[in-house]
């Protein structure tokens, strides 16, 4: 049962998701896999600065003091932290690579290269767990929906090591009534999957269980800090990172070469790179607008840089979804209405 399982979740993961391109070289999700650095949980205050001066800000701060950890090692207590960790949050603004964190800790452990002390992992994005809102089934039940091979429910004994990732905590459309939900002991009880997650993060429902959450840092707090036995947040790509993605993610080495010294001659372009799907978004403009003798005018600013995205975007929709009668501006003014509404 549990080769059936690793095998099914290799098969879903080993191709790149949330933005960066699918194709089916597996290795693609190590090159890209961005580094986690721990934390001491961040603070909530409001900052009106300009977000590329905050990052830039934020990266001079946190590489003085923050130690680098690998994603497969978040349950591993740091030195001199005796107690064991069951529950992490792990923080990360948009395109900052949770989700491929995620994909890379479930990957190698499907692979045997990690974790070989735990029997099952269960990822239960929160975007999918939504649409079982409405229902009533026991978390032997839940597991079973999203799993099938699982036909064994003994499992849930205690006795072997079970691993379940809640990733996107921010797209969560359940209440979390952590104070108010009814207590849930029993893997066979049926109750609302909002009674279930919150007992089960509680440690109500299978105590020995592993828990690993990501959300944006937005919505961290709906996660009681009693809860929650360590925080880590995602930093993404430090300055050698960046060089080495565009090297790896550009098969021209000449074209990757002058795209590193671009974006380096650009300040703020060279700061955003520090998030992965931005730095996604520009290795595909790259590639996408250089001819066949290489030559290419590179974008000088942000603004540039989506408006060459964006027409590759209207490109490959057009392509996709050939039946669509919308026309290129329609689309392109529903985009910019919808912007300024967030906005405001």
């Amino acid at each position: 049962m549990q080769q059936i399982h690793k095998s099914h979740l290799q098969k879903k993961f080993q191709c790149l998701t949330e933005g960066i391109t699918k194709q089916g070289d597996a290795r693609l999700l190590h090159e890209i896999y961005t580094a986690l650095y721990i934390t001491e949980g961040g603070g909530g205050e409001v900052n009106d600065e300009h977000e590329v001066r905050q990052i830039e800000r934020a990266s001079w701060r946190e590489a003085a003091r923050s130690r680098p950890i690998n994603c497969s090692d978040v349950f591993k207590p740091s030195s001199g932290q005796e107690k064991p960790i069951r529950t992490v949050l792990t923080k990360g603004v948009a395109g900052i690579g949770k989700t491929v964190s995620v994909q890379k800790l479930i990957l190698d452990w499907a692979e045997g290269k990690t974790n070989e002390d735990v029997h099952f992992i269960f990822p239960l994005p929160f975007r999918e767990l939504n649409l079982m809102k409405e229902k009533k089934l026991s978390l032997v039940e839940l597991i079973q929906h999203f799993f099938p091979e699982i036909t064994d429910p003994r499992f849930f004994s205690g006795l072997e090591l079970v691993m379940f990732i809640f990733d996107g905590l921010d797209e969560c459309r359940l209440p979390l009534h952590f104070n108010s939900n009814p207590r849930c002991c029993d893997v066979t009880e049926p109750a609302s999957v909002d009674v279930l997650l919150t007992n089960l993060i509680k440690g109500n429902l299978l105590p020995s269980a592993l828990l690993w959450i990501t959300t944006r840092p937005a919505a961290a707090n709906q996660i009681p800090p009693r809860c929650v036995d360590q925080v880590t947040e995602i930093r993404g790509f430090n300055d050698p990172q960046k060089e080495e993605y565009f090297r790896k993610r550009i098969s021209d080495e000449n074209l990757a070469s002058r795209t590193i010294t671009h974006l380096k001659s650009s300040r703020s372009l060279y700061i955003m790179c520090h998030i992965p799907v931005f730095s996604w978004i520009t290795a595909t403009v790259v590639e996408r607008t250089s001819d066949e003798s290489g030559r290419v005018e590179m974008p000088r600013t942000l603004t540039q840089m989506y408006t060459h995205f964006l027409i590759i975007q209207t490109s490959m929709k057009n392509e996709k979804y050939t039946e669509r009668k919308e026309r290129d501006e329609e689309m392109i003014f529903k985009l910019g209405k919808l912007a300024f509404q967030q906005l405001e």
